[in-house]
């Protein structure tokens, strides 16, 4: 497996690669979620790159960009044994050269602006324009996105259509713990009798769910599933059912759709998602 660290390495190292590629972006302290997403774009095509880049753009003031784990050697050892090709590296002052500041970027209106982007403003702005700088770097065929991060998925798909990106977006189902809990980085933040009550929130979406399906008002499940939560420690950023393709508001006639979550437990964020017909 290949470690390239700027630019000119990546594009030299694409110039020789034969068949189909897969990219799979990624911020490093790999998990099994992440190896999965790497299995994936093995069976859709000849070759897989991983990029780890903590990108500055989509943190916040007041968020992890800091304390967000850094385990690198670690990265490369179970991305090469998982038969990755070649793992992109960047620095931040070569995925922007300009500066933060000058950066140009790209914004998705609406579905950036609602949920996880109402509580972390910019977030998405940060986001669609990684991908699509990271996008026009790799020249990849298909991309690889976890679910777990729905919207964000979501986001990166309205991107790529709108801009016409000859680039294949791929979701693959959420990686859980046995006890349901989305694999996640920011898991390791939690404390151990925080990480005992985590699986509360995956358990609140399935009492959706199924209420849902029971013909069960919306809002009324919603309820419920936001006492419980409370009860257990949870802080709700967000309890959410959309529609499915765009996240937009559920009308009556909608029958795919997603139940979103974002809270905390102590000072660490959970998101999670299950989708649901009705």
């Amino acid at each position: 497996m290949q470690v390239l660290k700027s630019l000119e390495e990546l594009r030299a190292w694409r110039k020789q690669v034969k068949g189909s590629l897969a990219f799979v972006p990624t911020m490093g302290n790999l998990h099994e979620g992440h190896l999965k997403l790497v299995d994936l774009g093995q069976q859709r095509a000849d070759a897989v790159i991983v990029s780890i880049f903590v990108n500055p753009l989509q943190f916040g003031a007041n968020e992890d960009l800091d304390r967000y784990p850094r385990t690198f050697v670690a990265d490369c050892q179970a991305l090469a044994e998982r038969g990755a090709a070649a793992v992109f590296a960047p620095t931040v002052g070569d995925m922007y050269p300009r500066g933060l500041q000058q950066q140009s970027y790209i914004e998705v209106p609406e579905i950036s602006e609602i949920l996880c982007g109402a509580s972390r403003p910019g977030h998405f702005r940060g986001v669609a324009t990684i991908v699509a700088k990271l996008f026009n770097m790799v020249q990849p065929d298909i991309a690889v996105f976890g679910e777990k991060d729905f919207q964000q998925l979501q986001v990166i798909r309205l991107m790529s259509n709108d801009l016409s990106l000859p680039v294949k977006v791929i979701g693959m189902a959420t990686e859980r713990a046995t006890d349901g809990l989305a694999l996640s980085s920011r898991n390791g933040y939690l404390s151990a009798a925080e990480r005992q009550q985590a699986p509360a929130l995956y358990a609140a979406l399935h009492l959706i769910a199924e209420q849902i399906k029971a013909g069960t008002a919306i809002e009324q499940a919603l309820l419920k599933a936001t006492e419980q939560l409370q009860q257990v420690g949870f802080r709700i950023d967000y309890l959410s059912v959309r529609r499915r393709s765009d996240l937009a508001e559920v009308q009556g006639s909608d029958s795919d759709l997603v139940i979103l979550a974002a809270a905390y437990l102590g000072t660490t964020r959970l998101i999670d998602n299950l989708q649901v017909s009705r």
